[in-house]
């Protein structure tokens, strides 16, 4: 068990170790505890494009996270929908595309 720092207003978050069996398919965002995103639509008190940072990750057969956005907003169930990855975690995300590609 790992504690984070206080992230705004909010107390210390504990986070676990992913599940063994949670990896996401092929087709969904494969994102960490502190993974820097974007939101790629309108959502509920978030304009597109406001920059996030992910606090949870969790699902077996549907990846999702709980985002906290740069303007206060906390949001959960969000995927590949409505969000993208930014700065270093896209690069790292491509990065990983292009090691699956090449083992293809």
């Amino acid at each position: 068990m790992q504690r984070l720092p206080c992230i705004g207003q909010t107390d210390a978050v504990t986070s676990w170790k992913p599940h063994p069996l949670a990896k996401p398919h092929a087709d969904q965002l494969d994102l960490r505890l502190g993974d820097h995103v974007v939101s790629t639509v309108e959502l509920e008190g978030v304009t597109e494009g406001t920059p996030g940072r992910v606090l949870l990750a969790n699902g077996f057969n549907w990846q999702r996270y709980r985002v906290l956005f740069e303007n206060g907003v906390e949001l959960g169930d969000l995927d590949g929908r409505q969000l993208a990855p930014s700065g270093k975690t896209a690069k790292r995300l491509a990065k990983e595309r292009e090691k699956a590609a090449k083992k293809r």
